[in-house]
């Protein structure tokens, strides 16, 4: 594996009018690895997501993709490039079925004649086929994408972008709203991204999900980097304290001993 990073950040910047959204900021993705962006609400992560994925252009800094400086003007310009953003609505219709979601507009065609169809068939074969490699054996890909769990509508959400050629998978909080069981279950569909290759992100505000899977952790305060560490660098413990502020963290105990 190449140490050379896929994207890489370099003192980016974000100012929406006199608001400081990103400030300085510097981080970089490699390929068949999982980088955890770590920040609590309001930390920057909703900006920095939209700035990697091409909804805003940096107001100061570099982009660099591929090794080459880079300026994303649309979503469909990064995707086109292999930037895919999974989102915390999964943008899926939850009355249609499985492979229709899973192909949802980018729908394969075929001919009949002078006639262009939906080829149902290949749809649902693939789907099905696609999912398996992400360890999920579809019973029926008719039924409805709103009858699967949390976890397996992310692992649709990851499986159609790893389809269509993601070379970096930017996750944003895929297991902010599931159980313990359901969460374990994504972060292995994390992995299985990672094991084929691609640089995934991902976003979230729970050490306790990103340090089993993750090999290089950055931590947002504020729209600032705080830390940068790979994983023989940090504990988990050293992760939930600086997401939450040492200072913060030992003010607080301090005044809670003394109301004892």
């Amino acid at each position: 594996m190449s140490d050379a990073p896929l994207l890489e950040l370099k003192k980016v910047s974000k100012y929406f009018g006199s608001v400081i959204a990103l400030q300085d900021v510097s981080m970089f993705v490699r390929a068949g690895e999982v980088t955890c962006l770590l920040g609590d609400n309001g930390a920057g992560k909703s900006t920095l997501i939209k700035t990697l994925a091409g909804v805003h252009l940096p107001s100061e800094g570099t982009y660099y993709y591929e090794g080459e400086e880079t300026l994303f003007e649309s979503p469909r310009e990064a995707l086109n490039r292999g930037i895919a953003t999974v989102y915390q609505d999964l943008a899926m219709v939850p009355l249609m079925s499985i492979w229709r979601n899973f192909f949802l507009g980018s729908e394969p065609t075929k001919k009949i004649g002078p006639i262009t169809v939906y080829d149902q068939a290949f749809a649902k074969q693939t789907t099905r086929e696609e999912m398996a490699k992400m360890g999920i054996d579809i019973r029926d890909p008719d039924q409805p994408v709103g009858t699967l769990s949390g976890g397996e509508r992310q692992s649709v959400a990851i499986a159609r972008a790893v389809f269509f050629g993601a070379k970096v998978l930017i996750l944003d909080e895929p297991t902010a709203a599931l159980g313990v069981k359901q969460a374990g279950v994504v972060l292995r569909y994390i992995t299985q991204a990672r094991d084929r290759g691609i640089g995934v992100i991902f976003i979230t505000h729970n050490p306790h999900h990103a340090f089993p899977v993750g090999d290089h952790f950055v931590i947002l305060r504020r729209g600032t980097v705080m830390g940068d560490f790979s994983k023989d660098e940090v504990s988990r413990e050293e992760l939930v304290r600086m997401m939450a502020g040492g200072a913060d963290l030992d003010a607080l105990e301090h005044e809670l001993s003394t109301r004892a």
